[in-house]
């Protein structure tokens, strides 16, 4: 029943609608159809999100896999040009610290090569050798400093020498197949973790480093990993299940190291995305943080099995 305006209370209501501070009703506040349409656009996004994803995976899916089939100097120069793409959004994330940058491509081209075409006695001497070029690049330049050298290290340390290891990786026996199941193992595990996170994230993992990051994200993503890696592996009747299950338990606790690390440098950037290469999904160091951490363990793992 309406409010009587001769009443008290009616005269009160009636105020407060000519005022425009009429309260709302409880329904509509609470559930009610005011609340659908936000639903339903976050929802749409939520889709939209998941629609961009696909289509940002399924080129650089392609050119992931054109590489590695191809493997000796296409996969190097592949990874050297990922690795260039990697360390330009890094420095620019520190632009302010001014690192080396030549000091930091002619390092990363050193290590690739090394691994290519040299052992790990090789790979480890340009990383020994990197420090002291780096130092004289950045005493070269117009204002040297500490955190420049750091930055540039970060660089080479980070995505050189993780790069150097998958192309050790490519060259082992049958490092083919190890190559790809790492990489299953690592997309599959990330997308399980967003997912997952998505569906039935509650708790926080790493507040301070990623918000959005949930313990029931990491657990189900760790879990897509190695069913990912074991099921991958059963297409390769010379990977025995143990390796095959050692292998994918070691992707699923590197990728989330790798991916967490990226946050945690982003935030102290203070950058959402390392870059734009794509679009609306970041850069390069967003789509290989995982891979960065997954390659070095997957190549330890498979190493110690084949020496």
């Amino acid at each position: 029943m309406a409010s009587d305006p001769q009443t008290p209370g009616g005269a009160r209501q009636a105020r407060l609608r000519e005022e425009g501070r009429a309260p709302r009703r409880r329904g509509l506040r609470r559930g009610g159809a005011r609340l659908r349409p936000a639903r339903q656009t976050r929802e749409r996004a939520q889709r939209s999100d998941l629609r961009a994803r696909i289509l940002v995976a399924i080129p650089a899916g392609a050119f992931a896999l054109f590489i590695v089939v191809e493997g000796g100097l296409i996969f190097t120069l592949g990874l050297l040009a990922l690795g260039a793409v990697c360390m330009h959004e890094l420095y620019g994330m520190y632009e302010r610290a001014r690192p080396a940058r030549l000091a930091g491509y002619v390092a990363l081209a050193g290590l690739l090569l090394a691994a290519q075409y040299g052992t790990q006695n090789q790979v480890l001497l340009v990383a020994v050798l990197a420090l002291p070029v780096v130092f004289g690049v950045t005493l070269a330049g117009p204002q040297p400093s500490v955190g420049g050298v750091a930055v540039t290290l970060l660089g080479i340390y980070w995505i050189g020498l993780a790069l150097a290891h998958a192309v050790m990786l490519r060259g082992l026996p049958h490092g083919l197949g190890i190559v790809i199941d790492v990489l299953v193992g690592t997309f599959l595990g990330d997308t399980g973790a967003y997912l997952g996170g998505r569906m039935f994230g509650k708790r926080p993992l790493a507040p301070s480093i990623s918000p959005n990051k949930t313990v029931e994200g990491l657990l189900i993503g760790m879990l897509s990993a190695i069913v990912a890696v074991w099921i991958a592996g059963r297409y390769q009747d010379w990977l025995p299940v143990g390796h095959c299950l050692v292998l994918g338990l070691g992707v699923a606790i590197a990728g989330p190291i790798g991916d967490l690390f990226e946050s945690f440098v982003k935030r102290e950037a203070g950058t959402k995305d390392s870059g734009g290469l794509f679009g609306a999904h970041g850069g390069a160091l967003d789509r290989l943080d995982a891979v960065l951490f997954t390659a070095v363990a997957g190549y330890y793992i498979w190493a110690g099995y084949v020496h």
